[in-house]
């Protein structure tokens, strides 16, 4: 079985625990997540292989990570992901990437990602549930990070942070790879 094939049933396993958990019904979480009831249908059934975009908006709506949503098993205390299973989520063919390295529930998801944006190129976000905060570190290059309308400059070796509830893009606007260390914290759902 591919390893695609794998997060394909984890994830269709781990919505339906989850969606279950919360006593949504399908209707409740595609509205929730803004995404329809036959896309639910097809993930609950391992039948598509979504976009992240759309697996954050049904983490976002059920209140947790994408990692909790592609590893049903509950380890230790410590759990350590190996440099070879860290889940490459979006990649272009220019060489851009967002890698999931870790993931909790602190009380809500805390997710930690290494992303990689050639020149020219970006990634917009659509907004995150309220109290969602995102942390950023640039290790290469620089980040022009815009968030609600208003362009930042986030150079090497500096961080930022910022409310997650508003429209954001992350893009690369120089001549040289971007390298960045992204932690994003997701309120819990009361």
């Amino acid at each position: 079985m591919s390893d695609l094939d794998l997060l394909t049933r984890s994830l269709a396993r781990n919505v339906k625990r989850w969606r279950t958990e919360r006593g949504f019904t399908l209707d409740t979480l595609a509205a929730r997540a803004g995404v329809s009831r036959g896309m639910l249908i097809q993930i609950e059934q391992a039948r598509t292989n979504p976009s992240l975009g759309t697996v954050v908006k049904i983490g976002d709506a059920l209140g947790v990570s994408i990692t909790t949503l592609l590893d049903y098993e509950q380890g230790p205390r410590v759990r350590i992901v190996p440099a070879d299973q860290v889940v490459r989520l979006w990649h272009t063919d220019a060489g851009s990437y967002s890698r999931l390295l870790a993931g909790a529930e602190a009380p809500g998801p805390l997710e930690m990602w290494d992303w990689r944006l050639m020149p020219g190129e970006g990634s917009s976000s659509d907004p995150h549930p309220s109290g969602t905060v995102e942390l950023v570190h640039v290790t290469a290059g620089e980040l022009t990070l815009t968030v609600d309308g208003a362009e930042h400059r986030v150079p090497a070796g500096a961080s930022a942070s910022f409310e997650g509830d508003a429209p954001h893009t992350y893009a690369n606007r120089g001549d040289v790879p971007m390298d960045m260390v992204l932690a994003v914290s997701v309120p819990p759902v009361h």
